[in-house]
């Protein structure tokens, strides 16, 4: 693997080559369902760190003692289609760099800011507002150094930031974000509309770095934009936005303190040597952990013994209702970020066996999000439902391929108790995604820090198209079709629980909705002109 001359002054230590100096990260190349059952059960079999999947692979992180009795329990074919990520030292320089370089060491970067946002004027304070020079983003920071710089920020712009503190985590930390809006017509009136609010997450599961810095990236753009940029400031103006960038705070901790590649909580399980619960398989709609991981704390995707048993899982679930239900807010957008493998995942996560109301609209937004990043970055993001991203492979492929049709092959790890489907299906967000970020495997979760920016960049992009796609639907006073499109839908699907009230598999109860409106088609002329420059026209029409 390559390494640029920045790198190689700062060989890793000799306690990260005795941590992770022996382990290696293959890439399988799956291509039948035996292959996919195969390493599904024998990742399982050995608890190996399954890192990422797609529909032709499979990344796997183990000790390269393992490597033999690993493909002792694989198809002969599988056996030899496998190919190395990062070999043993590999693994354990790409660790090291992660972490912050000394300041004379940092890297410089002199590229032009993004056009859409290249007319303000930015605060000394905190250096330029689009991040490039700023050396919080020059760096991966720690937790120590990311709630002082949140508040830093809220106290700087009082205007239209304010800190928001959802929980405490595990082990008693804060859950800390930052609430971004303004609302310049609302003071005047004695029963002000429901705040309409995108809620943008990071850090769910603890060594995705990317994610949590990214989600920094985005707030601190539109943070210093407010009043400078008028896209920016009118986005602002008609939504809220909460961004929470480290929803796990213990792992994301313990990931700079002792171990890199932490995945859950650092919660106590029945296992004291097996500490953490997967939050992203905690939550209650559609939870499945008595038929996936129960009894096996030690797994990496082990959803507890209980739906909410992760204690940060309750605590974002108790607030978005909170917020719902006390403090005047209505959830319109969810961004869940992740990473890695460069992928816009919509739901269901739990099943491809059920159709979620909308479907329609919410592929539109998702190709609308990718395209946004391709053609003002050139970086291309898969979009598919987030149950094909549990699986290993799938036999059939394409547009307009039906989830029977596609023959999808077994799961590589539990797909229920999503984030995800929960924010879509119990507190109706609409618009709901998972976004998996860059790489594709070059790197995994060890993404150096120089891409830090040009990450954040592409996703700024697309939750600007995000806001401009919510603008046209919800109108400009923010009332829209989309007000109707949770009316009909009371209690026939799915209770908070988990349990099915009357299930609508096989009974086409998703035809019979009222979907009131349906986007169009972008006009492919846009497509070589800069994102912020396209108006993507949305008309709305009545499904027949």
């Amino acid at each position: 693997m390559g390494q640029s001359a920045s790198r190689t002054d700062r060989l890793a230590p000799s306690h990260t080559l005795a941590r992770y100096g022996g382990d290696v990260v293959l890439r399988f190349n799956v291509s039948t369902a035996e292959e996919a059952k195969g390493l599904a059960e024998a990742a399982d079999t050995l608890l190996l760190d399954v890192w990422e999947f797609s529909r032709d692979w499979v990344d796997v992180r183990l000790s390269k003692d393992i490597v033999a009795p690993l493909l002792g329990l694989l198809p002969q074919s599988l056996q030899r289609s496998h190919t190395p990520l990062l070999r043993e030292r590999d693994l354990a320089q790409a660790i090291y760099d992660t972490y912050p370089a000394p300041r004379s060491n940092a890297p410089q970067t002199t590229t032009t800011p993004p056009s859409h946002l290249s007319d303000r004027s930015f605060s000394a304070s905190l250096q330029q507002g689009d991040g490039e020079s700023n050396l919080f983003f020059a760096n991966y920071q720690p937790l120590s150094v990311i709630e002082p710089w949140l508040r830093l920020l809220a106290s700087l712009f009082t205007t239209h930031v304010q800190p928001v503190t959802i929980g405490v985590s595990a082990q008693g930390r804060d859950i800390s974000g930052l609430r971004v809006g303004a609302h310049p017509t609302n003071a005047d009136k004695p029963n002000p509309p429901k705040r309409k609010t995108i809620l943008v997450t990071g850090g769910l599961h603890a060594r995705e770095w990317i994610s949590t810095s990214t989600v920094n990236y985005i707030a601190y753009n539109l943070i210093t934009s407010y009043g400078k940029t008028p896209s920016v400031t009118r986005l602002l103006e008609a939504f809220d936005f909460v961004f929470i960038p480290t929803l796990n705070p213990d792992g994301y901790v313990y990931t700079w303190t002792t171990d890199r590649l932490w995945r859950k909580n650092r919660q106590q399980t029945t296992l004291r040597f097996c500490q953490g619960i997967d939050l992203d398989r905690a939550f209650s709609f559609q939870w499945d952990g008595d038929d996936t991981t129960a009894g096996n704390p030690c797994s990496e995707s082990f959803a507890g013994e209980t739906p909410f048993e992760a204690v940060e899982a309750g605590v974002l679930a108790d607030w978005a209702r909170n917020e719902t239900e006390s403090n005047n807010v209505e959830f319109v957008g969810f961004l869940d970020l992740h990473s890695y493998s460069q992928v816009i995942q919509y739901p269901y996560s739990y099943s491809c066996d059920d159709t979620p109301p909308g479907l329609e609209n919410l592929e539109e937004l998702a190709m609308g999000l990718s395209k946004a990043i391709r053609v003002a970055h050139g970086h291309s993001y898969e979009v598919m439902p987030a149950c094909e991203g549990n699986t290993a492979a799938s036999s059939t492929k394409g547009a307009g391929v039906t989830n029977q049709q596609r023959g999808l092959w077994p799961r590589m790890e539990a797909a229920g108790g999503s984030a995800l489907d929960w924010f879509y299906r119990e507190m109706r967000v609409r618009y709901a995604y998972q976004v998996k970020l860059r790489d594709r495997g070059t790197y995994g979760f060890l993404l150096p820090r120089e891409e830090i920016v040009p990450t954040g960049k592409e996703i700024l992009d697309a939750v600007l198209y995000l806001g401009d796609f919510l603008s046209e639907a919800y109108g400009v006073n923010g009332v829209g079709a989309v007000e109707r499109f949770w009316e009909d839908e009371e209690t026939d699907g799915v209770e908070d629980g988990g349990e099915k009230v009357e299930s609508s598999v096989g009974k086409g109860a998703h035809d019979e909705l009222e979907d009131d409106w349906v986007v169009v088609d972008e006009d492919e002329e846009a497509e070589m002109l800069r994102v912020e420059d396209v108006q993507w026209e949305l008309r709305r029409r009545r499904r027949r």
